[in-house]
């Protein structure tokens, strides 16, 4: 078939090499307009930053398109006279209008990192670790207008290990959900494959997580934490208050403590939180305005006292 495919971020890589690899053909790929490089400093002389799958398509003289909104009447007349027969995506970032839905005769398939009707939405992958799944997994499904309604051509799963993060996870999911969207294409072109509606029950929502929403409450039990920061890793990035100033926190270990929430103590080289139930012992830290640094070697330079506790 003849494709058109619409990604961002990193995760998209590999269902891109995946397709390349294939027999079928790439036309062009759709990506978010180039980002503000940040903090003022210019990357590669440029004061915006490619998305990963619009620098992967350059290197490969794949051509790139990047429309503000996929409604845009010029983005729709490009893909019309393009005349694609599938259009795959894999975290586009945009929702997609009925208007370009119409064009591929096949439709456009899309990859999602939860096992649908879960988790529907913009964060699979961190909701699923924020619940404490046991189980998640990549799903391919027609997209309609809906949010992740479209009926389902194939899932594959995986176990979500103890101490992973979104990061890890996402990565693990990519291969496995780049060989489930080929083999979708596959399907598709030769007939032997068919949607089927999602089942009713099981729907869940997995909105984006917010910065204010990964603040940490140290109130909470300590598996709650735990959770809330793995889920955060690396974006956008879990915090928490220190004597009025944000200091993010990597991986946290759940241990047993007796400590009040927030509070903070040293035991056996290992910095311990307290909080609504049990501790959590800190791995990498980052303190407003510096690098990541191990706990303890932050600790040190801190003299801490007994008022001194997160919030």
């Amino acid at each position: 078939m003849r494709l058109v495919f619409a990604g961002t971020p990193a995760a998209a890589l590999p269902s891109l090499d995946a397709i390349a690899a294939s027999s079928h053909e790439l036309l062009a790929v759709v990506t978010r307009p180039d980002a503000p490089a940040g903090r003022g400093r210019p990357v590669d002389g440029r004061d915006v930053r490619r998305s990963a799958v619009g620098e992967w398509a350059d290197a490969r003289g794949v051509d790139v398109v990047t429309p503000a909104r996929p409604a845009d009447p010029d983005f729709l007349a490009w893909l019309r006279n393009l005349a694609p027969d599938c259009c795959p995506v894999v975290a586009y970032g945009a929702l997609v209008p009925p208007a370009a839905l119409e064009i591929p005769a096949y439709g456009w398939v899309n990859l999602h990192f939860s096992i649908l009707p879960a988790w529907r939405g913009a964060a699979p992958v961190q909701h699923s670790i924020l619940h404490g799944d046991e189980i998640t997994g990549a799903t391919t499904f027609q997209l309609k207008a809906g949010l992740d309604t479209g009926p389902v051509y194939g899932v594959v799963t995986t176990e979500i290990g103890r101490t992973e993060t979104a990061g890890s996870l996402m990565g693990r999911l990519a291969a496995p959900g780049a060989g489930l969207l080929v083999a979708t294409l596959d399907g598709i072109e030769s007939g032997e494959l068919q949607p089927k509606p999602q089942p009713n029950d099981g729907v869940s929502l997995a909105p984006k997580l917010t910065v204010a929403a990964a603040r940490i409450d140290w109130s909470a039990p300590a598996l709650r934490v735990d959770r809330l920061v793995r889920a955060c890793t690396p974006a956008p990035g879990a915090w928490t208050t220190l004597r009025g100033r944000r200091v993010k926190l990597g991986p946290v270990d759940p241990t047993d403590g007796q400590l009040d929430p927030g509070a903070i103590s040293v035991d056996d080289q290992r910095v311990i939180v307290g909080t609504g139930g049990g501790a959590v012992a800190l791995g990498v830290v980052q303190p407003e305005g510096r690098g990541p640094m191990d706990a303890i070697a932050w600790v040190r330079g801190l003299r801490l006292t007994a008022d001194d506790r997160f919030a």
